[in-house]
């Protein structure tokens, strides 16, 4: 640890949504163990979220701000779980009216943060950083090659016309891309230049290109071309997979939910009785709801199909979905479990007997699968999971395409198929899935690529002195 690090005070601002705030809160475990001041900025009903960082990091401190209100938010809601992703917009926009009472926090703190790390979603306070004088850091919660494509997306000033385009290209990004209008990433379809309550977000997603520096949930060996793009213009550190940083320094920075699962010794006890790399683990995220069409369908293509499977059933309609007998019909044969509510997805996805994963795609489920070395059979809805899916099946070839779109219903005999052909023996989709896991590996030990830019990235915030000015 060096004298400057321990000397720094930095401000964490997770974004209030889980795929977005684990992730933060793993770096900023290890940013604490390394000797940094943190502060974390938060709202009071997400407080209870960072206890387990809290817990094991008792030098880290917590700025509780209240709120602030919305006219499209019900009263009391502070986190995107509470009312899904079409929470997003209204969530962004209220959270910019903390740029005041965070200016007032810095001004009158007798030691203030010399510099800010704050969530992709929260551009603004690179306004806040420059009145302060002080650098801002983006944390994406997503990848360097959505983060890439957004990059290309926001400085053109004729959305409207590239939204009158079938596709778009990419030719400036490695590969050169192209993208269907659907596929590309929700925040960019939420902006409409004709409505003023949207222009927060092309704002705030140009800020992130102006800001100090940028830091990803990802590693070389997975996006090594698109961190190098984004090191033309800016400093990128590459950190992921930030969970595998954890386990592998004994880190307990998010907590690990797994072990206060009553579902553990069920579930383990059913997978260890189970051949290796024959079991498809069934998990669509926290905020996707299927419909009743929906479930009906992968229900089918299940029971159609002879592989083995574990599904996640969100408590509530989805559970209520579920065709009558479906349940006893499997469970019954043993060919498989079905979990409603909370699952200890890291614990099944680790477990040898798993060796695919259908997925929304949503990011942090596809590191926790590469850290398993587990195949993804996707399915993207929404927001960055047509862009991960790319990366994952045309760049990585660790996934299949099974269906996609957040309304489609999936044809019971296509999922039955492509369930047991891709589950079937050690395909080369699984075995580079493995690869990729040995790879995750590698990038957060000793001298791999991660790991040697979380060095850097503490180093280069230790030799941060300069406290805050404001500028009128």
């Amino acid at each position: 640890m060096s004298s400057s690090s321990s000397q720094s005070h930095i401000l964490v601002f997770p974004y209030p949504a889980q795929g977005h705030m684990l992730p933060l809160l793993d770096l900023t475990h290890q940013l604490s163990l390394r000797g940094l001041t943190i502060t974390i900025l938060l709202t009071p009903k997400n407080l209870p979220t960072l206890s387990p960082l809290l817990s094991s990091n008792p030098s880290i401190q917590t700025l509780l701000l209240p709120f602030p209100p919305h006219p499209q938010l019900p009263h009391g809601v502070e986190n995107v779980r509470d009312v899904g992703n079409a929470g997003n917009l209204p969530i962004m926009a209220a959270l910019t009216n903390l740029y005041d009472p965070l200016l007032h926090w810095f001004t009158s703190h007798p030691s203030p943060p010399i510099a800010i790390i704050s969530d992709f979603f929260l551009g603004w306070t690179l306004r806040l950083a420059n009145q302060l004088n002080i650098p801002r850091i983006v944390f994406f919660s997503s990848g360097a090659f959505l983060a890439s494509v957004l990059y290309n997306l926001w400085p053109a000033t004729n959305a409207q016309a590239l939204r009158s385009l079938p596709t778009l290209d990419f030719p400036h990004l490695p590969g050169s891309p192209t993208f269907k209008q659907d596929h590309l990433p929700s925040v960019w379809r939420f902006y409409n230049e004709s409505n003023p309550e949207t222009h927060f977000i092309k704002d705030g997603m140009l800020a992130n290109t102006a800001s100090w520096g940028c830091v990803f949930n990802s590693f070389h060996d997975l996006e090594g071309h698109y961190l190098d793009y984004l090191r033309k213009n800016s400093r990128v550190y590459g950190v992921g997979p930030l969970s595998l940083v954890g386990i592998t320094s004994n880190g307990v920075g998010r907590g690990n939910p797994d072990s206060h699962s009553g579902n553990d010794d069920h579930v383990k006890t059913w997978l260890d009785g189970c051949p290796e790399g024959s079991v498809l683990y069934v998990c669509f995220g926290s905020q996707k709801l299927l419909n009743k069409q929906q479930v009906e369908g992968l229900a089918s293509g299940l029971e159609k199909s002879k592989t083995r499977f574990i599904w996640v059933v969100k408590t509530g309609a989805e559970v209520g979905f579920i065709p009558d007998g479906f349940e006893e019909r499997v469970t019954g044969t043993g060919r498989g479990v079905i979990l409603k509510g909370w699952a200890p997805q890291l614990m099944i996805l680790s477990h040898k007997a798993v060796g695919g994963f259908l997925s929304h795609c949503g990011w942090n489920s596809v590191l926790e699968a590469i850290v398993g070395g587990v195949m993804i059979l996707g399915w993207p809805m929404e927001a960055d999971q047509f862009v991960n899916a790319k990366l994952l099946v045309e760049d990585m070839g660790v996934a299949v395409w099974v269906c996609e779109g957040t309304n489609s219903v999936p044809d019971p005999d296509h999922l039955a198929r492509v369930f047991d052909e891709s589950m079937l023996g050690d395909s080369a989709t699984k075995v580079r899935a493995k690869e990729l896991r040995d790879k995750a590996f590698e990038a957060v030990s000793g001298c791999g690529s991660s790991s040697t830019d979380l060095d850097a990235l503490v180093k280069d915030l230790g030799q941060l002195s300069s406290a805050p000015t404001v500028r009128e």
